[in-house]
């Protein structure tokens, strides 16, 4: 397998956070070349703690984003496909690609199901009154979801829809996004409801490793020959503020993730470590 190249980008949070603080992370992460993407979280709500708490909804904030940068590539990991339809995301998408001069990576999964286990979006969907439904009902919404999304940045005629869940008569959207054919991809799961045959099965197995990034917990599964053609991968790491004061902790994070995408991936390292300089000042 060819090597893969690594690439860093940053994941803020609104949980608790004001603009001004994000959008200074943002505009300091912009300047440093060794950043090449930033996301957003998508939820109404805090996930834990206090329900009254500070949370910016993801895609007005991130319009502002693209506004204030200039070279970060930008996206939401992920947007909750539960919380918008599918044509006003699609809207959404287009407008904020405009918006950021063609930088948007479009992230979406299942969002929030009803599960047996202990289950953070129950509070959110019952305060903006949006129903939970069975994790195959999600995945198969999720689907109709992507059909319709990438229609409405492709055709230029309306378009009717009659689907399991979702019908539609004269979808249309204009302007379409900067990016040709549409923005990059991104669907978020894990495990095999969210599998990369998903995405080739939405997408098409062609385009599908190109515009395919898979989102998973701290393990990355491994890639098989029934997998078909490689995907890209990604792996979050959480940082916290207290975290700067212990360089340790710091150290011991670098090489968790090395750790972590090099049990998986053959990958090309980078040619410098850009966390030294800051870590040691």
């Amino acid at each position: 397998m060819a090597p893969r190249r690594v690439s860093f980008g940053i994941k803020t949070s609104q949980m608790g956070l004001t603009y001004e603080e994000i959008l200074t992370a943002w505009r300091e992460a912009d300047q440093i070349p060794y950043f090449e993407h930033a996301w957003l979280w998508d939820h109404m709500v805090p996930l834990r703690g206090d329900i009254r708490g500070a949370a910016l909804e993801a895609w007005t904030l991130l319009s502002a984003l693209a506004a204030q940068t200039s070279r970060l590539r930008l996206g939401v990991m992920v947007t909750s496909n539960r919380l918008r339809s599918p044509t006003l995301l699609a809207k959404m998408a287009a407008t904020v690609d405009i918006i950021a001069g063609g930088r948007l990576d479009f992230g979406i999964g299942v969002g929030a199901s009803r599960v047996e286990m202990e289950n953070s979006g129950v509070r959110e969907f019952e305060a903006y009154g949006v129903p939970l439904v069975s994790p195959g009902e999600a995945v198969r919404d999720l689907a109709e979801s992507l059909l319709i999304i990438r229609r409405m940045w492709a055709e230029v005629e309306p378009f009717d829809f009659d689907g399991k869940s979702i019908q539609l008569t004269g979808a249309i959207c204009e302007p379409k996004p900067l990016q040709k054919p549409h923005p990059p991809i991104v669907i978020g799961g894990a495990g095999t409801a969210c599998s990369p045959e998903l995405g080739r099965r939405v997408l098409g197995t062609d385009e599908a490793p190109e515009l395919l990034r898979r989102t998973s917990p701290t393990t990355l599964p491994a890639r098989t020959d029934r997998d078909g053609p490689a995907l890209p991968r990604s792996l979050r790491v959480s940082a916290h503020e207290q975290d700067a004061a212990d360089n340790d902790d710091l150290v011991r994070g670098e090489r968790h993730l090395a750790h972590q995408v090099a049990r998986h991936e053959a990958v090309r390292p980078l040619d410098a470590n850009p966390f030294t300089r800051s870590r040691t000042q």
